[in-house]
C-alpha cells in the first residue's frame, strides 16, 4: 500500500496502552516525544508543502517494559485561526495563504500588509527543545510554544523578540552537563546590520526555582557574527558545539529578504525566495566559547547545503566536525506534496554525503602556502593554507545516503564512533534506519516491507559499558495498518521488541527523549 502524505491525522489525547511484542528493556524509563506535520487541508484549502502541515505531537511513555501512547494537535495561534475560518489563513514557508474571495477590500489590504512585514507562524512542527525546566514545540521562526510533556497540552506562546533580537532561530539547540541550552538565531537588519547570534539560555537558577519566571528572561548573547550580506542571510538548521568552541557554517543557501517582503504581492511562496549560489564558497566560523570571539584563522570550503550537523569535537589542536551535506537545494523541493504523492523516483534526487571536516585551530605564520595543516592520521580531510592565510578545507566523505543523524548525546562535543540515522540511498523518503561505524565505515540496517521508519533516537543504558550500549527507538508508519515503535539493540542493531499503537502514525520530523524524573 502506498503512502498518502497529504492525509490528515487524527489525534488521540487519551493515553492508550500499546501491544508489546518481544522484550522492551525494563531500564528504559521515560518518554519519547515526536513532532511533525499532521493536518494538510482545512475546508477547501490545502497546503502545498509537507513541512507546512499543522503540527501533531506524539508521546510514547516507557515504563517497566510497557508503552503508553497519546497524541495531540499543537493548539497554536495558527491552528486556531485556520480552524475558526475553516480554511488556511496563515501562510507557511511553502504555502501562501490568501483571503476568502468573498472578503472585502479592507480585509484584503490588511492581509497584504501583514505579509509585507510578515508575522511568522507559531506552527512548531519541527522539533522539541528544553529551556530551563520547560519544553517547547518549535519550528524556525521567532515563536516557540510551551507544551506539557505529559498531556501534550499547548501552553504559552513565547516570542524570542521580546528577549533577543532574533527573527529566525534554529530548532536544534545544544545542552551542556549543567542544563544550559545554547542556540542560534538570525537578526535581520537590526540597527542597519544583519547578524547571526549565538545565545545561551541558562539552567533555572536557585533563586528562580518555584517561581513563574519567563525562561528566556535570563537569555544572553554569547557571540555575534556579522552576515556577509545585509539582506541575504544564510539559511541554517543546526550548528556544532565542542567543550570550547562553536562551529557555524555560513552556506550559500540564502534567504532574500526583499523578495520575501514582496512574495505575497507577486503570488509566490516564501520558499521561492530562498536562493542557492553554487559559485560562492561556504564560510566556516569557529567561535571560542570562552571569549565569544571568532578564532584568528579563517576557514572556507566549496559550496554545499547542510541541514544537519552530526557532532563536533576537539583532537590534538584541531576541531573535527561532521555534517550531512548536499550539492544543491533540491531536497526542499522534493517535499512538495504534489511530488510526494506521485510515489515515483525523482531523477533529480541529490544523495547527501556524510562529510568530516577538520579545522586546525592555530595557523602558524611560518607555515608555507600550499601546506596541509591537518595532522590527524585517521582522516583524509585537509586544510590547505592559501596566500591570504585562509585555510581551504576539503572534507573526507565517510559515506553517502545517510540523513537525520543521531548520536549518543553523552558524546556530544566528544570524539564519537557510532551514528544512527535514516538510510536515504535512493530517495529522501527513508524506508530503513542505519547504524554507521565512523572508524570502519560499515553500516548495518533495519527495515521491513511497506514500512516507513522515522529518525532513530539513541537512548543510552544507565551506566552503560560502551558508546553504543543502549537502545534505538524509531516510530514506524505502516500505511493502512496500526503503526508501531521499534526498539533496536544499540550494539547489534537487532530488534529486541516493538509496541503496536492502536492508531495510524504519521511521518514525523524530529524526536526528543525525556528520561523519567526529568
Amino acid at each position: 500500500m502506498t503512502m498518502d502524505f497529504s492525509k490528515n491525522a487524527e489525534e488521540r489525547p487519551e493515553p492508550s496502552k500499546a501491544d508489546v511484542k518481544g522484550n522492551i528493556p525494563r531500564w528504559l524509563q521515560g518518554t519519547l516525544l515526536r513532532n511533525g506535520p499532521g493536518i494538510f487541508s482545512v475546508g477547501d484549502t490545502s497546503y502545498d508543502h509537507w513541512f507546512d502541515g499543522m503540527a501533531i505531537m506524539h508521546s510514547f511513555n516507557f515504563k517497566d517494559g510497557e508503552v503508553t501512547h497519546r497524541s495531540r494537535f499543537l493548539r497554536s495561534d495558527t491552528y486556531k485561526a485556520n480552524m475558526a475560518a475553516n480554511r488556511i489563513v496563515v501562510s507557511e514557508m511553502g504555502t501562501m495563504a490568501y483571503p476568502d474571495p468573498s472578503k472585502n477590500f479592507i480585509f484584503k489590504a490588511i492581509t497584504f500588509l501583514n505579509h509585507t512585514v510578515p508575522d511568522f507562524t507559531d506552527n512548531g512542527a519541527s522539533n522539541f527543545m528544553k529551556y530551563g525546566n520547560d519544553y517547547f514545540a518549535t519550528s524556525e521562526t521567532n515563536y516557540i510554544r510551551k507544551i506539557d510533556p505529559v498531556t501534550l497540552e499547548t501552553q504559552d506562546k513565547v516570542d524570542y523578540l521580546k528577549y533577543l533580537p532574533v527573527n529566525l532561530a534554529s530548532s536544534h539547540p545544544h545542552y551542556d552537563k549543567e542544563g544550559n541550552a545554547y542556540n542560534m538565531g538570525t537578526s535581520i537588519a537590526e540597527k542597519g546590520k544583519t547578524k547571526y547570534l549565538l545565545f545561551k539560555v541558562p539552567a533555572v537558577a536557585e533563586k528562580d526555582k518555584g517561581k513563574n519566571v519567563p525562561v528566556l528572561k535570563n537569555a544572553e548573547v554569547v557571540c555575534s557574527i556579522p552576515c556577509r550580506s545585509l539582506l541575504t542571510p544564510s539559511y541554517y538548521h543546526s550548528f556544532g558545539m565542542t567543550d570550547n568552541y562553536f562551529v557555524f557554517i555560513e552556506q550559500p543557501l540564502k534567504l532574500d529578504i526583499l523578495k520575501m517582503a514582496t512574495a505575497y504581492m507577486r503570488g509566490v511562496n516564501w520558499a521561492s525566495c530562498m536562493k542557492y549560489c553554487p559559485d560562492e564558497s561556504t564560510l566556516i566560523h569557529l567561535i571560542d566559547r570562552r571569549t565569544g570571539k571568532e578564532v584568528e584563522t579563517k576557514y572556507y570550503t566549496g559550496s554545499m547545503v547542510v541541514y544537519h550537523h552530526v557532532n563536533a569535537y576537539e583532537d590534538d589542536g584541531h576541531v573535527v566536525f561532521d555534517v550531512i551535506a548536499y550539492k544543491d537545494k533540491g531536497l526542499y523541493d522534493m517535499f512538495f506534496l504534489s511530488k510526494l504523492n506521485t510515489n515515483t523516483h525523482d531523477d533529480a534526487y541529490s544523495k547527501p554525503g556524510y562529510k568530516r571536516f577538520v579545522l586546525p585551530i592555530h595557523s602558524d605564520k611560518g607555515i608555507a602556502v600550499g601546506e596541509d595543516l591537518v595532522k590527524l592520521k585517521y582522516t583524509t580531510a585537509s586544510a590547505v593554507k592559501e596566500k591570504e592565510g585562509k585555510l581551504l578545507c576539503q572534507a573526507e566523505v565517510l559515506c553517502e545516503g545517510f540523513e537525520l543523524p543521531r548520536i549518543n548525546y553523552d558524546f556530544n562535543g566528544k570524539k564519537h564512533r557510532f551514528v544512527y540515522g535514516s538510510g536515504v540511498e535512493d530517495s529522501a523518503l527513508s524506508q530503513m534506519v542505519a547504524k554507521l561505524d565512523t572508524e570502519t565505515k560499515e553500516r548495518v540496517y533495519w527495515s521491513e516491507d511497506n514500512c516507513w521508519p522515522s529518525e532513530p533516537v539513541f537512548i543510552p543504558r544507565p551506566n552503560g559499558e560502551s558508546e553504543d550500549d543502549g537502545v534505538v527507538l524509531a516510530t514506524v508508519v505502516n500505511p493502512g495498518k496500526p503503526g508501531f515503535i521499534v526498539v533496536l539493540d544499540g550494539r547489534t542493531f537487532k530488534e529486541v521488541g516493538r509496541a503496536y499503537i492502536n492508531a495510524e502514525l504519521q511521518n514525523g520530523v524530529h524526536g526528543f527523549f525525556i528520561p523519567q524524573g526529568n
